[in-house]
């Protein structure tokens, strides 16, 4: 029985652990598994065209705002209509994680 416990305990504790790093997913692995990279440059200083902005070093209010607007389509010009179906597979924790993350690059 002591066994099943420890097993039990075991397993809780490694679930949480999971959990807690998908919930403080990192900046940077969520700017390549929401696809940003794929505009903005795998750096964010790199953009695949030159109407698309480097958005290394951006303030971070700045960009958690703008990601925000756009997905609410409070923000509906320049390449914002692009970005709309991207935005779309970001919810608002994952906005600011991308957020702080290219403020610190």
């Amino acid at each position: 029985m002591k066994i099943y416990r420890t097993l039990i305990v075991a397993f809780v504790a490694i679930s949480s652990l999971s959990l807690t790093s998908v919930a403080q997913a990192d900046g940077a692995a969520l700017y390549q598994a929401k696809t940003c990279w794929s505009c903005h440059g795998k750096d964010a200083k790199s953009p695949l065209l030159p109407i698309y902005p480097r958005l290394a070093g951006q303030n971070a209010d700045y960009a958690f705002n703008q990601m925000k607007d756009i997905k609410s389509g409070a923000r509906a010009n320049g390449q914002s209509v692009a970005m709309k179906g991207v935005m779309g597979m970001v919810n608002e924790a994952e906005m600011r994680e991308i957020a702080n993350w290219l403020a610190s690059q």
